[in-house]
């Protein structure tokens, strides 16, 4: 099994700043690409920002210039810088992990993860 947990949401004021964390663990071989996501109710889950595990970055137009995506591979831990944050960033947001798993000893498997979710809520 392997689990996702976030940590680092809350309310923030228009233009603070905030930083999600999310670590994955269990019994994990590998994790390759990782992400961050949002979702308010009534409408779909939508990508904020990817990171390869060499690095590479990905951003959706409404973060580029405000966030930033980063990882620790020796932790397994992606995390979300978020600056400027407006009301619109309100939403739940989830990580995402796609990972290698060892299911059985020297069988492995692509698993595909997601967190709980953790709530960001800007507002004055």
């Amino acid at each position: 099994q392997v689990q996702l947990v976030e940590s680092g949401g809350g309310l923030v004021q228009p233009g603070g700043s905030l930083r999600l964390s999310c670590a994955a663990s269990g019994n994990i071989f590998s994790v390759n690409a990782m992400g961050w996501y949002r979702q308010v109710p009534g409408k779909e889950r939508e990508v904020v920002a990817t990171i390869t595990s060499g690095g590479g970055t990905n951003y959706a137009d409404s973060a580029k210039g405000r966030f930033t995506i980063s990882r620790d591979n020796a932790k397994n831990t992606v995390y979300l810088q978020m600056n400027s944050l407006k009301p619109e960033d309100t939403a739940v947001y989830y990580c995402n992990a796609n990972t290698v798993v060892e299911y059985l000893s020297g069988r492995y498997r692509y698993l595909e993860v997601w967190g709980q979710g953790t709530l960001v809520t800007v507002s004055s």
